[in-house]
């Protein structure tokens, strides 16, 4: 299955539009939240994505809610917005938390999640599912400087738990297009101009 994989557009419409152009060679498009930037400029970002070629999967970020998303994607029917859910597509199961864990010092605006939330959105992921999560997992391509590592506890012991193919993630800009391996898992932080990868 071939995977066009993608994070933090926050408003970019080229960016969007980019990625649509390419989806026609991609099984799946995944994208791991922040769309928006700090809940404005959704609906555009989402109109243009809902064009692609070929099945979306997508989580909410920090920028937009799970709910905001769902409202914005409503009639989108080649999209499987997950917040605590699953999918499978062409026999592939994808599962899928959105929001930032943990919670993050932005304010209202920003939707987080704590560890112990993130942990029960996250139990459901099954075995070698293709996980896709906003946050990336604590000590795996979540430095914004050398040494900081801003990642999530909760999304690192699922992985433990269940050893998805591929874990998705963004929100760490610095860590855009970096790549870390957990055991046998591959974890990729995607960014907004998308990274091809094949499970």
């Amino acid at each position: 299955m071939k995977l066009l994989l993608c994070s933090d557009l926050h408003c970019d419409q080229a960016a969007a539009q980019s990625l649509v152009d390419r989806s026609k060679d991609a099984d799946v498009l995944v994208c791991a939240g922040d769309l928006a930037v700090m809940r404005t400029g959704l609906q555009p970002v989402v109109d243009i994505l809902a064009a692609a070629a070929c099945p979306v999967v997508m989580v909410p970020g920090n920028g937009e809610s799970d709910h905001e998303l769902v409202a914005a994607s409503a009639g989108w029917t080649d999209l499987h917005a997950l917040h605590g859910s699953g999918c499978e597509i062409a026999g592939r199961p994808f599962w899928g938390v959105g929001a930032a864990v943990p919670v993050t010092p932005f304010g209202s605006w920003s939707f987080d999640l704590s560890e112990d939330e993130a942990r029960t959105l996250l139990a459901g992921c099954p075995t070698d599912a293709v996980l896709v999560t906003h946050s990336p997992p604590f000590g795996h391509v979540d430095e914004p400087e050398a040494g900081v590592h801003l990642g999530s506890r909760a999304v690192l012991e699922v992985i433990e738990a269940t050893s998805p193919a591929l874990v998705v993630c963004g929100h760490i800009h610095a860590s855009w297009e970096r790549e870390s391996l957990l055991g046998d898992t591959r974890i990729v932080n995607a960014g907004p101009r998308g990274v091809w990868v094949d499970v």
